[in-house]
């Protein structure tokens, strides 16, 4: 899978860092297993920490359908930046995709920015990858008008500093997270989520045209799990899962439902 040939929907997991090396290759095993085929409409990803990259693109050469990817890069291909990690060696060890721009990171300590996130997926798209910017909005409103109104002004300037950093025509995945929503029992409601992501892609659609509006996939995270895609599927293109998919049964659960609709 490329980045000019992305499904029409999508499905993908983030580990973060609760998995060691050997549980690690245990999942990615398991989800070679679940693999939809190439030619199924719902693409799947994995996304481990640093150290399992090799040995999970070693576990997926079977399934080249699965995209694999990374947590995150650095801007540059290479430097002193000691700690850090490229996104030229993250393409070499097999990724396809880069996760940018989490919840977790644009807090304190890092407090990555949305010019930092921008610079990052120039980064990726340089290197032949692609860029999952997560993207989401901290503040909580129980009135849904307002709610959506403030999701809609916090999430527009994320996605646009993106857009704008990188050339046209290229393939870009939103992961929408409300913060508020993240590791929550329950994620964000289908009425909320749907009505701010299609205000989201009618602004796209507005400043960046139909053609490339239409390279962009928009998934949902935060909480989300089994059950979960029947009430969004009118308005995302797919689901970034986090803990819940932690359980390849849930995992499989959630693809078998994306793949049914």
């Amino acid at each position: 899978m490329t980045s000019s040939s992305l499904p029409p929907r999508l499905v993908g997991v983030n580990t973060k860092m609760y998995f060691d090396l050997p549980s690690t290759t245990a999942y990615v095993s398991a989800v070679a297993r679940i693999a939809p085929s190439p030619s199924s409409s719902c693409g799947i990803f994995i996304i481990p920490s640093y150290p399992c990259l090799l040995a999970a693109q070693k576990l997926l050469e079977a399934t080249p359908q699965v995209l694999l990817g990374a947590q995150n890069c650095h801007a540059e291909d290479s430097g002193a930046y000691t700690g850090e990690v490229s996104p030229l060696m993250l393409k070499q060890a097999g990724c396809s995709m880069v996760c940018l721009g989490h919840a977790e990171r644009r807090r304190a300590p890092v407090n990555e920015t949305d010019e930092d996130v921008a610079q990052k997926a120039v980064a990726v798209i340089r290197n032949g990858m692609i860029p999952l910017v997560c993207m989401g909005e901290k503040t909580k409103s129980n009135i849904m008008s307002e709610g959506v109104g403030l999701a809609i002004r916090e999430c527009t300037p994320q996605i646009m500093e993106v857009m704008k950093a990188l050339p046209k025509n290229v393939s870009i995945i939103f992961a929408y997270e409300p913060v508020w929503a993240i590791g929550a029992q329950e994620p964000a409601s289908a009425d909320h989520v749907v009505s701010v992501v299609l205000s989201l892609r009618e602004r796209i659609r507005e400043v960046f045209g139909e053609h490339q509006a239409g390279k962009i996939r928009i998934l949902y995270g935060g909480s989300a799990k089994p059950g979960t895609w029947e009430t969004l599927k009118d308005g995302v293109d797919g689901l970034f899962l986090g803990r819940f998919a932690h359980n390849i049964d849930n995992f499989e659960k959630v693809i078998e439902e994306v793949e049914a609709s």
